[in-house]
Protein backbone atom coordinates (compact mmCIF):
# COMPACT_ATOMS: atom_id res chain seq x y z
CA UNK A 1 0.00 0.00 0.00
CA UNK A 2 1.23 3.46 -0.88
CA UNK A 3 2.34 5.76 1.92
CA UNK A 4 1.10 8.72 -0.17
CA UNK A 5 -2.56 9.71 0.16
CA UNK A 6 -4.66 10.37 -2.93
CA UNK A 7 -4.86 14.07 -2.05
CA UNK A 8 -1.10 14.37 -1.57
CA UNK A 9 -0.50 12.50 -4.82
CA UNK A 10 -2.72 14.93 -6.72
CA UNK A 11 -0.74 17.89 -5.33
CA UNK A 12 2.53 16.09 -6.06
CA UNK A 13 1.58 15.50 -9.70
CA UNK A 14 0.48 19.12 -10.13
CA UNK A 15 3.77 20.39 -8.72
CA UNK A 16 5.70 18.12 -11.07
CA UNK A 17 3.65 19.32 -14.01
CA UNK A 18 4.54 22.94 -13.21
CA UNK A 19 8.21 22.09 -12.79
CA UNK A 20 8.34 20.31 -16.13
CA UNK A 21 6.49 23.13 -17.87
CA UNK A 22 9.21 25.51 -16.66
CA UNK A 23 12.26 23.28 -17.08
CA UNK A 24 11.50 20.80 -19.89
CA UNK A 25 10.41 22.93 -22.83
CA UNK A 26 10.93 21.78 -26.41
CA UNK A 27 13.98 24.03 -26.72
CA UNK A 28 15.46 22.62 -23.51
CA UNK A 29 14.81 19.02 -24.60
CA UNK A 30 16.60 19.69 -27.88
CA UNK A 31 19.52 21.35 -26.10
CA UNK A 32 20.00 18.64 -23.50
CA UNK A 33 19.67 15.83 -26.03
CA UNK A 34 22.84 17.05 -27.71
CA UNK A 35 24.96 17.54 -24.58
CA UNK A 36 27.46 14.87 -23.48
CA UNK A 37 25.61 14.23 -20.20
CA UNK A 38 22.10 14.28 -21.68
CA UNK A 39 20.51 15.89 -18.63
CA UNK A 40 20.61 19.04 -16.50
CA UNK A 41 21.98 18.50 -12.95
CA UNK A 42 20.02 21.53 -11.74
CA UNK A 43 16.76 20.01 -12.95
CA UNK A 44 17.78 16.67 -11.40
CA UNK A 45 18.23 18.46 -8.06
CA UNK A 46 14.85 20.13 -8.45
CA UNK A 47 13.26 16.73 -9.09
CA UNK A 48 15.02 15.37 -6.00
CA UNK A 49 13.88 18.32 -3.87
CA UNK A 50 10.31 17.67 -5.02
CA UNK A 51 10.67 14.01 -4.07
CA UNK A 52 10.49 12.42 -7.51
CA UNK A 53 13.82 10.61 -7.17
CA UNK A 54 12.67 9.01 -3.93
CA UNK A 55 9.08 8.32 -4.94
CA UNK A 56 9.17 4.51 -4.74
CA UNK A 57 11.82 4.29 -2.00
CA UNK A 58 10.46 3.39 1.41
CA UNK A 59 10.22 6.05 4.08
CA UNK A 60 12.81 4.37 6.31
CA UNK A 61 15.46 5.20 3.67
CA UNK A 62 14.43 8.77 2.89
CA UNK A 63 11.80 8.12 0.23
CA UNK A 64 8.06 8.65 -0.04
CA UNK A 65 6.95 5.02 -0.17
CA UNK A 66 4.93 5.50 -3.33
CA UNK A 67 3.39 2.53 -5.13
CA UNK A 68 2.91 1.62 -8.80
CA UNK A 69 -0.15 3.88 -9.08
CA UNK A 70 1.82 6.94 -7.97
CA UNK A 71 4.71 5.99 -10.24
CA UNK A 72 2.50 5.60 -13.31
CA UNK A 73 0.89 8.99 -12.79
CA UNK A 74 4.15 10.89 -12.43
CA UNK A 75 5.56 9.08 -15.48
CA UNK A 76 2.61 10.33 -17.54
CA UNK A 77 3.83 13.87 -16.86
CA UNK A 78 7.43 12.87 -17.59
CA UNK A 79 6.39 11.38 -20.93
CA UNK A 80 4.30 14.40 -21.88
CA UNK A 81 7.29 16.68 -21.27
CA UNK A 82 9.91 14.35 -22.85
CA UNK A 83 12.04 14.88 -19.75
CA UNK A 84 15.78 14.35 -20.27
CA UNK A 85 17.04 12.70 -17.09
CA UNK A 86 18.28 9.41 -15.59
CA UNK A 87 14.92 9.03 -13.81
CA UNK A 88 14.14 5.60 -15.25
CA UNK A 89 17.54 4.21 -14.27
CA UNK A 90 18.22 5.83 -10.91
CA UNK A 91 14.75 6.43 -9.48
CA UNK A 92 13.01 3.28 -10.76
CA UNK A 93 15.28 0.44 -11.88
CA UNK A 94 17.95 0.69 -9.17
CA UNK A 95 15.72 1.26 -6.11
CA UNK A 96 13.14 -1.26 -7.31
CA UNK A 97 15.83 -3.93 -7.62
CA UNK A 98 17.43 -3.09 -4.26
CA UNK A 99 14.08 -3.29 -2.49
CA UNK A 100 13.15 -6.53 -4.24
CA UNK A 101 16.48 -8.11 -3.22
CA UNK A 102 15.92 -7.07 0.39
CA UNK A 103 19.62 -6.76 1.28
CA UNK A 104 19.34 -4.58 4.40
CA UNK A 105 22.98 -3.45 4.32
CA UNK A 106 22.81 -2.50 0.64
CA UNK A 107 19.54 -0.65 1.13
CA UNK A 108 20.95 1.32 4.05
CA UNK A 109 24.10 2.12 2.07
CA UNK A 110 22.54 3.08 -1.27
CA UNK A 111 18.88 4.02 -1.01
CA UNK A 112 19.19 7.30 0.97
CA UNK A 113 21.53 8.81 -1.62
CA UNK A 114 19.33 7.52 -4.46
CA UNK A 115 16.32 9.14 -2.80
CA UNK A 116 18.11 12.47 -2.42
CA UNK A 117 19.48 12.38 -5.96
CA UNK A 118 23.06 12.57 -4.66
CA UNK A 119 23.86 9.22 -6.29
CA UNK A 120 22.90 8.11 -9.80
CA UNK A 121 22.67 4.37 -10.34
CA UNK A 122 21.63 2.06 -13.14
CA UNK A 123 21.09 -1.65 -13.70
CA UNK A 124 22.90 -3.86 -16.23
CA UNK A 125 20.69 -6.83 -17.10
CA UNK A 126 20.74 -8.29 -20.57
CA UNK A 127 23.60 -9.24 -22.87
CA UNK A 128 24.11 -8.67 -26.61
CA UNK A 129 21.20 -11.02 -27.43
CA UNK A 130 18.95 -8.32 -25.96
CA UNK A 131 16.37 -10.66 -24.48
CA UNK A 132 15.13 -9.53 -21.09
CA UNK A 133 15.13 -13.09 -19.81
CA UNK A 134 17.39 -15.04 -17.49
CA UNK A 135 18.99 -17.00 -20.30
CA UNK A 136 20.36 -13.86 -21.98
CA UNK A 137 22.43 -12.64 -19.03
CA UNK A 138 25.98 -12.54 -20.42
CA UNK A 139 28.13 -11.57 -17.43
CA UNK A 140 29.71 -14.33 -15.35
CA UNK A 141 30.71 -14.05 -11.71
CA UNK A 142 33.61 -15.93 -10.14
CA UNK A 143 34.27 -16.18 -6.41
CA UNK A 144 37.80 -15.31 -5.32
CA UNK A 145 37.88 -16.04 -1.63
CA UNK A 146 35.34 -13.71 -0.04
CA UNK A 147 35.38 -11.43 -3.10
CA UNK A 148 33.84 -11.68 -6.55
CA UNK A 149 35.08 -10.98 -10.07
CA UNK A 150 32.88 -10.22 -13.10
CA UNK A 151 33.68 -11.01 -16.73
CA UNK A 152 31.43 -10.62 -19.74
CA UNK A 153 29.26 -8.03 -21.46
CA UNK A 154 26.09 -6.17 -20.52
CA UNK A 155 24.23 -4.46 -23.35
CA UNK A 156 21.81 -1.56 -23.71
CA UNK A 157 22.44 -0.19 -20.22
CA UNK A 158 20.59 3.07 -19.68
CA UNK A 159 22.45 6.14 -18.38
CA UNK A 160 25.59 4.16 -17.56
CA UNK A 161 27.75 7.07 -18.74
CA UNK A 162 26.72 9.20 -15.74
CA UNK A 163 26.19 6.43 -13.17
CA UNK A 164 27.99 6.43 -9.83
CA UNK A 165 26.89 2.85 -9.12
CA UNK A 166 26.24 -0.14 -11.37
CA UNK A 167 23.97 -2.97 -10.26
CA UNK A 168 25.00 -5.87 -12.47
CA UNK A 169 22.99 -9.04 -13.02
CA UNK A 170 25.43 -11.91 -13.51
CA UNK A 171 25.60 -15.71 -13.61
CA UNK A 172 27.13 -17.03 -10.38
CA UNK A 173 27.92 -20.71 -9.76
CA UNK A 174 24.69 -21.06 -7.76
CA UNK A 175 22.49 -19.11 -10.20
CA UNK A 176 21.80 -15.54 -11.18
CA UNK A 177 22.92 -12.94 -8.65
CA UNK A 178 23.17 -9.15 -8.44
CA UNK A 179 26.46 -7.35 -7.86
CA UNK A 180 27.37 -3.79 -6.95
CA UNK A 181 30.16 -2.37 -9.12
CA UNK A 182 31.99 0.93 -9.21
CA UNK A 183 31.84 2.09 -12.88
CA UNK A 184 35.34 3.54 -12.46
CA UNK A 185 36.78 0.22 -11.30
CA UNK A 186 39.61 -1.41 -13.23
CA UNK A 187 38.34 -3.61 -16.03
CA UNK A 188 35.09 -1.70 -16.68
CA UNK A 189 34.81 -0.41 -20.24
CA UNK A 190 31.80 1.60 -21.49
CA UNK A 191 30.89 2.05 -25.14
CA UNK A 192 28.21 4.65 -25.89
CA UNK A 193 25.59 3.47 -28.36
CA UNK A 194 23.92 5.53 -31.09
CA UNK A 195 20.21 5.95 -30.37
CA UNK A 196 17.29 7.03 -32.55
CA UNK A 197 15.95 8.97 -29.58
CA UNK A 198 18.72 11.40 -28.62
CA UNK A 199 17.11 11.99 -25.21
CA UNK A 200 17.89 8.39 -24.20
CA UNK A 201 21.50 7.40 -23.50
CA UNK A 202 22.55 3.75 -23.63
CA UNK A 203 25.86 1.93 -23.38
CA UNK A 204 27.41 -1.48 -23.72
CA UNK A 205 29.62 -2.39 -20.77
CA UNK A 206 32.50 -4.87 -20.93
CA UNK A 207 33.71 -6.41 -17.68
CA UNK A 208 37.21 -7.86 -17.53
CA UNK A 209 37.84 -9.42 -14.12
CA UNK A 210 36.11 -6.55 -12.36
CA UNK A 211 35.97 -6.53 -8.58
CA UNK A 212 32.36 -6.64 -7.38
CA UNK A 213 30.30 -6.90 -4.20
CA UNK A 214 27.56 -9.53 -4.21
CA UNK A 215 24.20 -8.37 -2.87
CA UNK A 216 22.23 -10.70 -0.64
CA UNK A 217 18.83 -12.04 -1.62
CA UNK A 218 16.41 -14.01 0.51
CA UNK A 219 14.89 -15.79 -2.48
CA UNK A 220 15.60 -15.97 -6.21
CA UNK A 221 17.62 -13.05 -7.52
CA UNK A 222 16.00 -13.41 -10.94
CA UNK A 223 12.56 -13.08 -9.35
CA UNK A 224 13.80 -9.81 -7.86
CA UNK A 225 14.89 -8.73 -11.36
CA UNK A 226 11.46 -9.64 -12.71
CA UNK A 227 9.78 -7.62 -9.95
CA UNK A 228 11.95 -4.67 -10.93
CA UNK A 229 11.07 -5.10 -14.62
CA UNK A 230 7.35 -5.21 -13.81
CA UNK A 231 7.61 -1.81 -12.15
CA UNK A 232 9.78 -0.51 -14.99
CA UNK A 233 7.22 -1.65 -17.58
CA UNK A 234 4.46 0.20 -15.72
CA UNK A 235 6.65 3.31 -15.58
CA UNK A 236 7.34 3.00 -19.30
CA UNK A 237 3.63 2.50 -20.04
CA UNK A 238 2.88 5.65 -18.06
CA UNK A 239 5.48 7.56 -20.05
CA UNK A 240 3.96 6.30 -23.30
CA UNK A 241 0.44 7.21 -22.14
CA UNK A 242 1.53 10.73 -21.21
CA UNK A 243 3.40 11.21 -24.47
CA UNK A 244 0.42 9.91 -26.44
CA UNK A 245 -1.93 12.34 -24.76
CA UNK A 246 0.37 15.31 -25.38
CA UNK A 247 0.74 14.40 -29.06
CA UNK A 248 -3.04 14.07 -29.39
CA UNK A 249 -3.55 17.52 -27.86
CA UNK A 250 -0.89 19.04 -30.10
CA UNK A 251 -2.36 17.44 -33.22
CA UNK A 252 -5.99 18.36 -32.50
CA UNK A 253 -4.95 21.93 -31.79
CA UNK A 254 -3.19 22.08 -35.14
CA UNK A 255 -6.24 20.65 -36.93
CA UNK A 256 -8.43 23.34 -35.35
CA UNK A 257 -6.17 26.21 -36.35
CA UNK A 258 -4.76 25.11 -39.72
CA UNK A 259 -7.01 26.41 -42.51
CA UNK A 260 -7.15 25.04 -46.04
CA UNK A 261 -9.70 25.91 -48.73
CA UNK A 262 -11.23 28.43 -46.34
CA UNK A 263 -11.93 26.05 -43.46
CA UNK A 264 -10.10 24.35 -40.59
CA UNK A 265 -8.65 21.02 -41.71
CA UNK A 266 -10.22 19.45 -38.62
CA UNK A 267 -13.62 19.93 -40.24
CA UNK A 268 -12.78 17.51 -43.07
CA UNK A 269 -14.21 14.04 -42.56
CA UNK A 270 -10.96 12.19 -43.26
CA UNK A 271 -9.11 14.25 -40.65
CA UNK A 272 -11.95 13.74 -38.16
CA UNK A 273 -11.66 9.99 -38.57
CA UNK A 274 -7.91 10.10 -38.00
CA UNK A 275 -8.37 12.26 -34.89
CA UNK A 276 -11.01 9.84 -33.57
CA UNK A 277 -8.56 6.96 -33.98
CA UNK A 278 -5.90 8.92 -32.09
CA UNK A 279 -8.32 9.62 -29.25
CA UNK A 280 -9.31 5.96 -28.99
CA UNK A 281 -5.67 4.83 -28.98
CA UNK A 282 -4.70 7.44 -26.39
CA UNK A 283 -7.55 6.62 -24.01
CA UNK A 284 -6.99 2.87 -24.37
CA UNK A 285 -3.28 3.33 -23.73
CA UNK A 286 -3.91 5.36 -20.58
CA UNK A 287 -6.49 2.87 -19.30
CA UNK A 288 -4.11 -0.06 -19.84
CA UNK A 289 -1.24 1.67 -18.03
CA UNK A 290 -3.36 2.73 -15.06
CA UNK A 291 -5.07 -0.65 -14.78
CA UNK A 292 -1.71 -2.46 -14.69
CA UNK A 293 -0.46 -0.07 -12.01
CA UNK A 294 -3.57 -0.61 -9.92
CA UNK A 295 -3.30 -4.39 -10.23
CA UNK A 296 0.34 -4.40 -9.13
CA UNK A 297 -0.31 -2.01 -6.25
CA UNK A 298 -3.16 -4.19 -5.01
CA UNK A 299 -1.23 -7.44 -5.38
CA UNK A 300 -3.86 -8.76 -7.78
CA UNK A 301 -3.45 -12.15 -9.45
CA UNK A 302 -4.26 -10.28 -12.66
CA UNK A 303 -1.12 -8.13 -12.37
CA UNK A 304 1.23 -10.21 -14.61
CA UNK A 305 -1.19 -10.28 -17.56
CA UNK A 306 -2.21 -6.64 -17.02
CA UNK A 307 1.45 -5.58 -17.13
CA UNK A 308 2.07 -7.55 -20.32
CA UNK A 309 -1.04 -6.01 -21.88
CA UNK A 310 0.09 -2.51 -20.97
CA UNK A 311 3.60 -3.21 -22.27
CA UNK A 312 2.52 -3.99 -25.82
CA UNK A 313 -0.67 -1.89 -25.98
CA UNK A 314 1.02 1.32 -24.84
CA UNK A 315 4.08 0.77 -27.03
CA UNK A 316 1.93 0.18 -30.12
CA UNK A 317 -0.41 3.08 -29.36
CA UNK A 318 2.39 5.60 -28.79
CA UNK A 319 4.11 4.55 -32.01
CA UNK A 320 0.88 4.72 -34.02
CA UNK A 321 -0.20 8.06 -32.55
CA UNK A 322 3.13 9.76 -33.22
CA UNK A 323 3.29 8.45 -36.80
CA UNK A 324 -0.29 9.53 -37.52
CA UNK A 325 0.35 12.91 -35.95
CA UNK A 326 3.10 13.58 -38.46
CA UNK A 327 0.71 12.71 -41.28
CA UNK A 328 -1.98 15.03 -39.89
CA UNK A 329 0.47 17.88 -39.56
CA UNK A 330 1.25 17.58 -43.24
CA UNK A 331 4.55 18.70 -44.73
CA UNK A 332 5.44 20.85 -41.71
CA UNK A 333 6.04 17.76 -39.55
CA UNK A 334 8.23 15.96 -42.04
CA UNK A 335 11.17 18.03 -40.84
CA UNK A 336 13.18 17.08 -37.76
CA UNK A 337 12.68 20.63 -36.51
CA UNK A 338 9.02 19.96 -35.66
CA UNK A 339 8.25 18.66 -32.13
CA UNK A 340 6.18 15.79 -33.54
CA UNK A 341 9.44 14.08 -34.47
CA UNK A 342 10.76 14.31 -30.92
CA UNK A 343 7.80 12.27 -29.75
CA UNK A 344 8.18 9.85 -32.65
CA UNK A 345 11.78 9.21 -31.61
CA UNK A 346 10.77 8.61 -27.99
CA UNK A 347 7.93 6.29 -29.07
CA UNK A 348 10.16 4.17 -31.29
CA UNK A 349 12.85 3.90 -28.60
CA UNK A 350 10.39 3.07 -25.82
CA UNK A 351 8.78 0.37 -27.95
CA UNK A 352 11.96 -1.74 -27.75
CA UNK A 353 13.50 -0.60 -24.46
CA UNK A 354 12.72 -3.71 -22.38
CA UNK A 355 11.62 -6.03 -25.16
CA UNK A 356 9.41 -5.70 -28.22
CA UNK A 357 5.63 -5.45 -28.17
CA UNK A 358 5.53 -8.82 -29.93
CA UNK A 359 7.39 -10.37 -27.00
CA UNK A 360 4.88 -9.03 -24.47
CA UNK A 361 1.91 -9.85 -26.69
CA UNK A 362 3.04 -13.48 -26.80
CA UNK A 363 3.65 -13.47 -23.05
CA UNK A 364 0.16 -12.04 -22.51
CA UNK A 365 -1.41 -14.84 -24.53
CA UNK A 366 0.57 -17.44 -22.58
CA UNK A 367 -0.50 -15.87 -19.27
CA UNK A 368 -4.14 -15.96 -20.31
CA UNK A 369 -3.76 -19.63 -21.27
CA UNK A 370 -2.10 -20.38 -17.95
Amino acid sequence: MSAITAEDLSVFVEQLKRLLADRSSEAEVRRLSETPEGYDPAVWKALADLGVTGLIIDEDHGGFGGDAVALELIMEEVGAALLCSPLLSSAILAPALLQALDDDAAKARLLPDLASGATIATVAITGPSAGWIEGHVAVDATAIGADWSLTGKAAFVTHAHIADVLLVVANAPDGVAVFEVDPKAAGVSLTSLPTFDHTLRMSDIDFAKVSARRLACNGSAWQAVEAMLDLALIALAGEQAGGSRRVLEMTVDYAKNRYQFGRAIGSFQAVKHMAADLLMDSESCTSAARHAAQCLANGSDEAPSAISLAAFACADAFSAITATSIQMHGGIAFTWAHPAHLYLRRARADAHLFGSSDFYRERYVQQLGG
